[in-house]
């Protein structure tokens, strides 16, 4: 079996594997916890196939399997054809924010959704925004150039994994948006939200409770916004866990990927049509929707938050009450079954 520790590295050097004194014929690559970019993961691929062969005195393995964490990807069939690799799913990120978000539901810290007064349109964190994230600064050029500043918002004037700064991760997307050097020139740049400096992680807790209490929706700018794949994290169930409404900026069908777990969106509230849009189109079509909800006046927003309290309270009895996690077990133990089919045939 073949892993990255710790968690979220995808260099060789994290790669690390267990195994027994004999010769096996067969491995198991676990790259369940980050998308699959080729261009920035093809060393530790080759790493896998070289260290099996190693292992195996080069006479090559039987079987094959790479267990991922993205649906209907054509980045994974490429990369499952270009090494001989069967994939396997399972949503790993469904687990790991039941596992990061337990208890919550237990503490006073998250205001029931009948006592929210609202008064912002949208919170909206934003910490890499470099690198395969630049996406998020589409987002943020749609904010700033909007004038709706007068949100809870985070961005930081250089990227902390990428160190990048703002001003040079923009330009890459000049072609698309010939202003947006002068667009966030504009802004006094970091955003960050009270009593943070630096732009900390988050990932693996909730927090901003007094900036969601006040606030409609939650706008998810996820991990992976292009191509044709799913791939979800934490980041959406962080809404849900937090007993808000919210809007996705990921790739085509996320809404859809997410309903299928027994998850409701918001298009009885409001137009969600962007989730079918083309790459590129999707973000200003979310973000017109944005547009208009920022619009309306306090008691507007209070109204849909009140009209949007039935699919909340579902959400957060399908992610804290067992629906989800029966959902994940079942998929869980049919790709472990299913493997072990396909193993013992060999």
């Amino acid at each position: 079996m073949f892993f990255c520790d710790p968690p979220g590295r995808t260099d060789p050097e994290s790669l690390h594997n267990f195994g027994e004194d004999t010769i096996e014929h067969n491995y198991i690559f676990f790259h369940d916890q980050e998308p699959i970019h080729l261009d920035i993961h093809k060393p530790l691929f080759d790493d896998v196939a070289r260290r099996n062969l190693d292992l195996n005195h080069n006479q090559g393995p039987k079987h094959t399997a790479l267990i991922h964490s993205e649906q209907d990807s054509k980045m994974v069939q490429e990369v499952c054809s270009m090494y001989n690799w069967i994939p396997y799913y399972y949503f790993f990120h469904g687990w790991a924010a039941l596992d990061w978000y337990r208890g919550y539901d237990k503490t006073f810290l998250i205001s029931p959704p009948e006592q929210r007064r609202i008064q912002k349109t949208f919170v909206a964190p934003n910490r890499i925004i470099a690198g395969e994230r630049k996406h998020r600064l589409e987002v943020l050029y749609h904010i700033f150039k909007n004038q709706m500043l007068d949100n809870h918002i985070s961005c930081p004037m250089v990227c902390p994994v990428e160190n990048i700064s703002v001003n040079q991760a923009v330009k890459p997307l000049t072609h698309r948006y010939p202003d947006i050097e002068s667009v966030f020139n504009q802004v006094d740049l970091p955003l960050q939200f009270s009593g943070e400096t630096g732009h900390p992680m988050h990932s693996c807790w909730l927090s901003l409770f007094n900036e969601c209490a006040e606030s409609l929706l939650y706008l998810v700018t996820e991990t992976v916004a292009t191509g044709h794949r799913h791939h979800l994290t934490e980041k959406t169930f962080k809404p849900i866990a937090m007993g808000m409404p919210f809007m996705i900026a990921g790739t085509k069908g996320s809404l859809q990927y997410l309903r299928s777990y027994g998850f409701k969106t918001f298009n009885s509230i409001w137009d969600e049509s962007y989730d079918d849009a083309e790459d590129h189109d999707r973000i200003s079509r979310m973000m017109s929707t944005l547009r208009n909800l920022n619009e309306l006046t306090p008691r507007g927003r209070q109204d849909l938050f009140d009209l949007a309290r039935p699919i909340i309270e579902h959400n957060w009895n399908h992610f804290y009450g067992g629906g989800f996690e029966k959902v994940l077990w079942h998929e869980l133990l049919t790709m472990l079954n299913a493997i072990q089919v396909d193993f013992n045939q060999c």
